[in-house]
C-alpha cells in the first residue's frame, strides 16, 4: 500500500508512521459537526465496510490509562479489556483526561503518535481484514493500514475485546 503524499494529513500519527517506515494510506473526508457517531461517520463518508474501521477508546484499568482499539459498529467489553491487559476492571476514562494524555481531540484520537505512550489492545477481529482504518489524528481523517502495522506502530496486542 502506497502512502498517499498529503500535506493536510501532516498529524503526530502520519508523522510517526512514516519515521518508522510503516506504509499507510491517508483517507480525508467532510467531518459534518453534527455527526453522533465519529467511525460510523466516516466508513459511510469513506464507503468503507463499518467492519473495518476501527475507533480508539481510552479506558483506566485498575487505575491506569490504556487504549482499546474496536471495530466502530460494536461495543468495547470493559471485563475482556481489563483481562486482556492483566487487569480486574476497566470503566471508561473522562474524554478531557484522554485529550490531555493522547494529545488529540475526541472524536479524533489516534491510537498512533500519542503523547504519552499507553498499554494497547487492538480487537482481534482486525485480524481478518487485509487492511483496517484509524483515526488518523483530527476529525475528517483516517489512516489506512495492515492490522500487524497498527500493533507494531502502537506497540501493542490482540485480543477479543468487542462485543
Amino acid at each position: 500500500m502506497a502512502k498517499r503524499a498529503d500535506a493536510s494529513a501532516g498529524t503526530p500519527a502520519t508523522v510517526a508512521l512514516t519515521r518508522d517506515g510503516i506504509a499507510f494510506t491517508a483517507h480525508t473526508y467532510d467531518h459534518d459537526p453534527r455527526a453522533a457517531a465519529y467511525g460510523l461517520e466516516a466508513a459511510e463518508k469513506l464507503g468503507v465496510d463499518a467492519d473495518r474501521v476501527f475507533k480508539t477508546l481510552l479506558a483506566m484499568v485498575d487505575g491506569s490509562l490504556a487504549v482499546a482499539i474496536v471495530p466502530v459498529a460494536r461495543q468495547l467489553d470493559l471485563k475482556a479489556f481489563a483481562s486482556a491487559l492483566g487487569g480486574k476492571r476497566a470503566e471508561m476514562a473522562d474524554p478531557r483526561v484522554a485529550e490531555r494524555k493522547t494529545g488529540y481531540v475526541v472524536g479524533g484520537i489516534s491510537p498512533i503518535g500519542q503523547k504519552t505512550p499507553l498499554p494497547t489492545v487492538l480487537d482481534e477481529s482486525a485480524i481478518l481484514c487485509e487492511t483496517v482504518l484509524v483515526s488518523g489524528g483530527r476529525r475528517g481523517l483516517d489512516l489506512e493500514l495492515a492490522p500487524d502495522d497498527l500493533v507494531a506502530a502502537t506497540g501493542g496486542r490482540y485480543a477479543p475485546i468487542a462485543r
